[in-house]
């Protein structure tokens, strides 16, 4: 039995696109037969396992732990488990002591470039260490046999910037869990709204390259421009967690924060809005914006990396050009329900094709290429 070695500083049951995706390969994998084995940090309250290594979380950003292990200590558990093939799936402080045991060990070695972390350094303070995070990333990255991205865009940045043998690993969506029957109007009502009052969505990170500021500013711009009756039922709801959390809309009218949601709950949220609003410009494919086609709903975002590759302009969504204001496209939505309706069945038609039985048949054939190479050598 072939056996496969995932190393990752987020997993399930963390909520972010990164965590949802590598525990469906871990589903997928062990579906097809092979042994898997997932080291990863220890959350809280959670019990000791050999496979689980010490967390600790980032002190700007609490919900995220980071792994601590030694690279001694990890080759001991490689050597233990014998793997075939390792997958590293970030680059923190645990992605960078497997790819040392790793390479001592001699196993075959793939990662996954999941986030744009040289993008963040801005967003958080350490103006500058953009540059350092990339020469960083490019050294991590190089040393694989194979780097792992989820959209073209996100191929092009990295070749362009030195890094090698980088290839396509896309997203699919269950469009069985998101699909517009789970529209909810008994959650809607609780909300105040009744059946043709729009409900503005975001899912994701509460968090500071998401760029909420962006649509707060849009949402507070269209509330002023509708009339106060329409103004009093307009809502925007924010499904997430994340270090800005109410310190975003304290004093903003109109907003909800439901906090994190999972599974059906997490639907309910997609299929009873009527439109998705994104305004992150930092992603390298957006998951989200996929779930949220899955559900029916048409999307407003800038016409950046990991959103344009998804929504085409008139057809499933509305771009604005990066720097532009979100307002009138959001109007726009809100004020023609049959447009956002008829983009909302073309993002659902497209959702419909990306299935994730044949994500992984083309990722499980990438890495028996790896195993045949290393078999050949």
């Amino acid at each position: 039995m072939t056996r496969l070695l995932l190393v990752t500083e987020t997993f399930p049951p963390e909520v972010n696109g990164v965590a949802r995706t590598l525990g469906r390969w871990v589903e997928a994998f062990q579906s097809r037969g092979y042994q898997v084995r997932v080291i990863r940090p220890r959350q809280r309250n959670e019990p000791r396992r050999r496979d689980l290594v010490h967390g600790m979380p980032l002190p700007f950003y609490p919900q995220v732990r980071i792994g601590i292990a030694s690279p001694t200590t990890l080759l001991g558990q490689m050597n233990q488990f014998a793997p075939d093939l390792i997958h590293i799936a970030t680059e923190g402080p645990l992605g960078l002591s497997a790819l040392l045991a790793a390479r001592w060990s001699g196993t075959p070695i793939a990662s996954s470039f999941h986030t744009n972390f040289d993008h963040y350094a801005d967003h958080y303070g350490f103006f500058g260490a953009d540059w350092l995070g990339l020469r960083y990333l490019r050294w991590f990255h190089n040393r694989t046999r194979i780097t792992l991205v989820p959209s073209e865009a996100t191929r092009s940045r990295l070749l362009a910037n030195g890094f090698q043998r980088v290839e396509i690993w896309s997203r699919g969506v269950d469009s069985e869990l998101f699909h517009p029957r789970h529209r909810d109007e008994q959650l809607r009502r609780s909300l105040g709204l009744g059946p043709d009052d729009p409900l503005l969505l975001y899912v994701g990170r509460l968090a500071p390259e998401k760029n909420l500021p962006l649509l707060l500013e849009a949402f507070s711009r269209l509330q002023a421009e509708l009339p106060r009756e329409r103004r009093e039922k307009l809502r925007l709801a924010l499904v997430g967690h994340g270090p800005l959390g109410n310190s975003l809309t304290r004093n903003m009218p109109g907003i909800v924060l439901p906090g994190a949601q999972h599974g059906l709950e997490l639907s309910r949220w997609y299929a009873s809005a009527d439109l998705f609003a994104f305004p992150s410009q930092s992603e390298t494919f957006g998951n989200v914006v996929l779930e949220a086609q899955a559900s029916g709903l048409a999307t407003v975002g800038f016409d950046c990396q990991g959103v344009n590759e998804q929504v085409i302009p008139e057809v499933n969504g509305l771009l604005v050009p990066i720097g532009g204001d979100l307002t009138p496209s959001l109007r726009r939505l809100c004020d023609d329900p049959a447009l956002r309706q008829r983009l909302g069945r073309a993002a659902r038609q497209r959702a419909e094709q990306l299935t994730w039985i044949s994500i992984f048949d083309d990722l499980e054939n990438r890495y028996l290429q790896l195993l045949e190479q290393r078999a050949s050598c």
